[in-house]
């Protein structure tokens, strides 16, 4: 199972790369309102969490810190429609750290996927 340390480290990096994204239009002269930024950096790593999660089973940030997202039960990546559901919970700020038994977020829960260690690769 995947601790509390891997998770927040992995969301903290997932924030971090958002937040940078969310600048590049800045460095080409666009500018946000007092509100907006807040709204594009969460709408950046929603978008991440979306596309990178239903792609590859993980983000930049779960790769990072060697953890993934399977389909349970049976494991294997999740498709779409439930990591869809995922992130959608975690865009309504359902609690990912209040965690089961088994170390899993109540968005986990819910959308029947888990957090798991990825394989080493060579």
């Amino acid at each position: 199972m995947v601790g509390y340390g891997a998770r927040f480290g992995g969301y903290v990096v997932d924030a971090v790369l958002a937040n940078l994204l969310a600048g590049v239009p800045v460095l080409f002269g666009a500018t946000y309102g007092d509100s907006t930024r807040g709204l594009v950096v969460l709408g950046i790593f929603l978008l991440e969490e979306l596309v990178l999660v239903s792609l590859t089973g993980q983000t930049v940030g779960m790769r990072l810190f060697g953890f993934g997202v399977v389909k349970v039960p049976g494991g294997g990546r999740a498709r779409f429609p439930f990591v869809l559901v995922r992130t959608l919970l975690l865009a309504l700020l359902i609690p990912l750290f209040l965690v089961d038994r088994d170390m899993r977020g109540l968005h986990d829960r819910i959308a029947g996927t888990a957090p798991v260690k990825a394989a080493r690769r060579a």
